[in-house]
């Protein structure tokens, strides 16, 4: 016999949805920028302590973006077919709870900074601020998707800043690298819900591009592999590297030819970056030699 919820398990299930438990890929598509920043400032060899750290602070913020992304957004969502029963639009849960959520995830996160070191402390100061206004973008600008690519980007100067006490400059060239990553899949997000985005007068780059959406993205698509190939060069990876940057180029052309369908092709594209992700991050703790040796200084 099944068992029948009681009210008690539908309002953990509620808020359980509105952290996106039940969505991991944009925990997924946050770590994986993480993680390559880890290993590349450690040169392969990063310790369990700031694994732990940045995995454990990684889910909490961004269970805190989707809480306060939801909460400004929820008149919004009650006008989009695919956001209209998120837990907030649908009124199962008060803005107020939300709110109390949303300080309860920044509390918990902020227990992880006294193990990390001022530099990084601050840069987690940002990322913060670029959460909690991300959602506001859309309001005024055809260009959220940029801002998010900052915000999503966050994780990569902290990592290095955690484990080198520095931001070197391959820091930010892989951060640029991911930023134009997130534009290019946050706009194939866009396009799914392009339609109904007009008609509530919400603004994105799926809006902005327009006809020349698909262009745009396998241009940034493209900028980002030429950046991973600058990084390969100059960190002197091995060959597993060069294979993975090889296999996510071509996952990014199949990715374009999801693009020329409907809605739900668009947001299959989507769903597919989890797997250049996953396989870049492969390709960098294969392609490191775990030698341990500080980051060679250079253009990157």
């Amino acid at each position: 016999m099944q068992a029948i919820p009681t009210p008690r398990h539908q309002r953990l299930r509620a808020y359980a949805t509105l952290m996106r438990m039940d969505r991991p890929i944009g925990t997924l598509l946050l770590l994986w920028p993480t993680y390559w920043g880890l290993w590349l400032a450690a040169r392969g060899t990063p310790s369990l302590g700031l694994f732990l750290i940045f995995t454990a602070g990684t889910w909490l913020m961004r269970s805190a973006g989707c809480v306060i992304n939801d909460y400004f957004d929820r008149d919004f969502d009650r006008q989009v077919a695919r956001t209209c029963r998120r837990p907030l639009a649908a009124g199962l849960i008060t803005p107020q709870a939300a709110l109390r959520l949303f300080a309860i995830l920044c509390l918990l996160a902020a227990a992880l900074l006294p193990f990390l070191n001022w530099l990084t402390i601050w840069l987690a100061g940002g990322a913060v601020l670029t959460t909690i206004t991300y959602p506001l973008f859309k309001r005024f600008t055809h260009l959220p998707q940029a801002y998010l690519g900052i915000a999503f980007s966050f994780g990569i100067p902290m990592a290095f800043a955690a484990t080198l006490g520095r931001v070197p400059a391959l820091a930010w060239w892989l951060m640029l690298a991911n930023a134009c990553w997130v534009v290019a899949y946050d706009t194939a997000y866009a396009m799914a819900d392009r339609p109904d985005d007009l008609k509530a007068g919400i603004k994105s780059t799926a809006i902005l591009f327009g006809r020349f959406d698909r262009h745009a993205i396998a241009g940034l698509q493209a900028a980002m592999l030429i950046i991973f190939f600058g990084i390969g060069v100059e960190q002197g990876t091995h060959w597993p590297y060069w294979i993975a940057l090889a296999g996510a180029t071509i996952l990014a052309a199949y990715e374009q030819s999801l693009l020329g369908g409907d809605r739900d092709q668009a947001f299959r594209a989507f769903l597919h970056n989890n797997w250049i992700g996953l396989l870049l991050f492969w390709g960098i703790v294969a392609g490191l030699a775990p030698s341990g040796t500080s980051i060679v200084p250079g253009v990157l």
